[in-house]
C-alpha cells in the first residue's frame, strides 16, 4: 500500500525589524525645527570658553542666554525664509571661502572650527542660521525712519525735593528757566538735546517732557537720580534724528520684533 505523502506546513518567513533609532537629544523646538542638545551644549563652551579672554562676566544663567539666543536666531532665519531670504548651497560656499581666505586658507579655518569645537555639519548649520538671522535683523532695523516726533528739552536737576520745590516756586513767579539752569549747569545749562519716544531709559522724564508745550515748564518730576524740572525749547513731528538716537530707536524695534514673534511661536524647552 503507497503511503500518504507527507504535507509539510510552511514555516513562517522572520521579517526583519530595524532596531529603533535612538532619537537625538534636543534642547528646543521652535515652530517644530529642532534645536539639538549638542548644538546647545557647544554655544555654552564657546561662551564659557571666550569669557576668561574677553574679559565678559558670565551672568548667573548662562544657560538661559544660550537658549534664549539660539531661539531668536531660530526665529529670525525663519523669518528670513518667510520673506523670502534663501541661503543656498552657493551662498553658503561663497561664505565659507570668504572665512577661509579672511583666515589663510582652508587648513586655518579648519583648525579654527576644530578649536572652537565644530564639527563641519554644526558649523555649516550654525553659518547658515546666523547669515539668515542678520539679514532679518537688518530688515527690522533698516525699517526705523530717519526722522521722528522729537522734543528739545533743557531741565534743572536738584538733589533733593526741598531745593526742587524751591526752584519750582522761583519760576512760578516769574524767574526765567534759563537764568535758573544756568546757575545749576553752568556748562550744559541744562540741555538734554532733541530726542524722540523711546530713547530716554526714564519714561517719566520722556512722558513729562512730550506733554509740554513749547516755551512751558513741567512740574518737579522724581527719579532715582533726584528732582527734575523741565523745559522744552521746541518740538518737531519730523525732526532728522541723530545716529545715538536712531540706534536705540532701532534696538527697541528689534525688542519688539522679538518679543511680538515670540509670543506667536510654538516655543518647547525640553531640558530643565
Amino acid at each position: 500500500m503507497t503511503s500518504a505523502p507527507t504535507i509539510t506546513s510552511p514555516q513562517p518567513t522572520q521579517t526583519f525589524i530595524p532596531p529603533t533609532p535612538t532619537p537625538i537629544p534636543l534642547a528646543a523646538i521652535v515652530n517644530g525645527e529642532a534645536i539639538t542638545l549638542d548644538e546647545f551644549n557647544g554655544e555654552l563652551a564657546r561662551l564659557q570658553a571666550a569669557a576668561p579672554i574677553t574679559g565678559t562676566i558670565l551672568a548667573s544663567d548662562p544657560d538661559a542666554i544660550v537658549l534664549d539666543e539660539l531661539i531668536n536666531q531660530t526665529l529670525l532665519a525663519q523669518s528670513a525664509t518667510q520673506n523670502g531670504f534663501i541661503v543656498d548651497e552657493t551662498v553658503l560656499r561663497s561664505r565659507i571661502e570668504a572665512l577661509e581666505a579672511q583666515l589663510g586658507g582652508s587648513q586655518k579655518l579648519a583648525e579654527w572650527k576644530t578649536t572652537q569645537g565644530y564639527s563641519d555639519e554644526d558649523f555649516e548649520k550654525a553659518l547658515k542660521r546666523s547669515i539668515e538671522a542678520a539679514w532679518m535683523r537688518d530688515q527690522i532695523i533698516a525699517a526705523v525712519p530717519e526722522n521722528a516726533d522729537q522734543v528739545h528739552v533743557r531741565q534743572i536737576l536738584l538733589p533733593t525735593e526741598g531745593e526742587a520745590d524751591e526752584v519750582y516756586a522761583s519760576l512760578q513767579s516769574g524767574t526765567d528757566f534759563m537764568e535758573l539752569a544756568s546757575q545749576y549747569a553752568p556748562i550744559t545749562k541744562g540741555d538734554l538735546g532733541w530726542f524722540p519716544r523711546g530713547y530716554l531709559d526714564e519714561p517719566a522724564i520722556e512722558e513729562a517732557a512730550f506733554g509740554l508745550q513749547p516755551g512751558l515748564f513741567s512740574q518737579v518730576i522724581e527719579t532715582e537720580i533726584g528732582f527734575h524740572i523741565l523745559y522744552q525749547v521746541d518740538r518737531d513731528e519730523n525732526h532728522s534724528l541723530l545716529p545715538a538716537a536712531r540706534k536705540a530707536l532701532q534696538s527697541v524695534a528689534l525688542e519688539n520684533w522679538m518679543s511680538e514673534r515670540r509670543n506667536q511661536s510654538d516655543i518647547q524647552i525640553l531640558f530643565p
